[in-house]
């Protein structure tokens, strides 16, 4: 499997998880792989309640809670999302790294991996 083929395998799964665990699937998603790290970016991904509870008044606790929950989640989900990885690039996953825009609802996800995937390009 070729790098770019890699990626939209990669792409498809976390969507995947992003529906079936998450609840909802994110406006759209990229995935770049650079060395031993795996680059997600997701657009889109809070609920219609999420978005209201960034944006309403007083919304620094509301984006703090939405942040905090969905970190929570993440790290609950941490051995399918390494599993995902590893079924895919067939390399362990080291760490994973993640944050979240409660303004714009972007969510980046990076994961490095114990070595660079050997890819044609």
């Amino acid at each position: 499997m070729n790098k770019q083929e890699t990626e939209r395998e990669i792409s498809q799964a976390i969507i995947r998880f992003e529906k079936e665990y998450m609840g909802r699937g994110p406006l759209e998603a990229r995935v770049f792989m650079i060395e031993d790290m795996v680059l997600v970016r997701l657009k889109g991904v809070l609920t219609p309640a999420e978005l209201t509870l960034s944006e309403s008044e007083g919304n620094e606790r509301g984006r703090h809670l939405i942040k905090e929950v969905r970190q929570e989640l993440i790290e609950k989900a941490r051995p399918l999302l390494d599993k995902v990885i590893l079924d895919i690039c067939g390399i362990p996953v080291t760490s994973l790294h993640t944050d979240i825009s409660s303004k714009t609802g972007e969510r980046i996800i990076v994961f490095t991996l114990e070595q660079a995937p050997d890819l044609d390009i």
